[in-house]
């Protein structure tokens, strides 16, 4: 089921069109990276979602709700953690909480006040004023505002930004609990690894324009290829189409996704008793989205 439809989105400011004709869902149960560079449309598209700002041109539904003519029941099913810190320095963790509960008319929420606070480990800050924590606990802080109200749908807009790798790995655990819970989760990040840990399907978006979208991994397997390195005993003069390095006896092929290794090997036709070692490399979301980028298919 799509719980965040987007059809041909355009967003201008002005004479600049920051986001131009985008178009994707998010499904129940789905983690969505959206990636691009800075300035690419990906907060453009957030704020519209959130209807901080309006669509210029077509349509965003939730649970297929327009968002701008249902606010009120949309924005009750969203959850948002926006890039920014928002902080609340005269309250402590509890209250902020609390305050955030009453938002959503959650007036006796103490039991799921409590748990979040023990799932993200704020439960020792509880009684702190905002101001007294660290960076990373006030982005704790945020995301336990945004699941106060058991959303279906989660905006993370760049969640894991300058926080601690023990942090980090906190919050990949907290998606893919929701995700399992049947989450939609609209995630974007500058983090290509944690993307491509994370995100069931992804679309790179540059210059407002979605250059290409899909399944992560198969994302990875039509747009890189494996580098295969072989070691030999004897060095030797080659050459192959697929060679792209040769280091004394050290040599490094790049091998389409559609070649099984061995019949490449076959076709390389060095003598086993040469070969003192090999290494296989998968390509990677990070190469796909640079191929993408440096190409600018559409």
């Amino acid at each position: 089921m799509a719980v965040l439809k987007i059809e041909n989105l355009i967003k201008d400011y002005g004479a600049l069109r920051a986001v131009n004709k985008v178009s994707f869902e998010v499904h129940s149960g789905e983690v969505f990276g959206l990636l691009g560079p800075n300035g690419a449309g990906k907060t453009s598209i957030i704020s519209t979602i959130t209807t901080l700002e309006k669509p210029t041109e077509g349509t965003i539904t939730i649970n297929n709700l327009d968002v701008t003519r249902h606010e009120r029941a949309t924005k009750a099913v969203t959850g948002v953690v926006p890039q920014e810190l928002v902080t609340h320095g005269y309250f402590n963790v509890e209250e902020i909480l609390t305050f955030q509960s009453g938002y959503y008319g959650l007036r006796k929420n103490k039991e799921k006040i409590h748990s979040l606070m023990q799932q993200l480990e704020l439960w020792s800050h509880r009684h702190k004023k905002i101001r007294h924590l660290s960076g990373g606990m006030k982005r704790r802080l945020m995301i336990a505002k945004a699941l106060m109200h058991s959303p279906q749908l989660l905006l993370l807009d760049e969640p894991t930004a300058g926080v601690d790798v023990e942090l980090r790995y906190s919050i990949w655990e907290q998606v893919r609990d929701l995700k399992k819970a049947g989450v939609a989760i609209l995630f974007t990040t500058h983090y290509l690894e944690e993307a491509e840990k994370l995100c069931d399907r992804v679309a790179i978006i540059h210059e407002g324009k979605i250059q290409k979208q899909g399944e992560t991994k198969e994302l990875v397997r039509k747009l890189t290829s494996r580098h295969l390195t072989i070691t030999l005993k004897n060095k030797v003069e080659y050459s192959h189409p697929a060679l792209i390095n040769q280091q004394d006896n050290t040599l490094e092929f790049r091998v389409p996704y559609s070649t099984k290794i061995g019949q490449f090997l076959s076709e390389l036709n060095f003598r086993n008793d040469n070969i003192l070692d090999m290494k296989i490399r998968e390509g990677t979301l990070e190469e796909a989205f640079k191929y993408v980028l440096n190409r600018g298919e559409m």
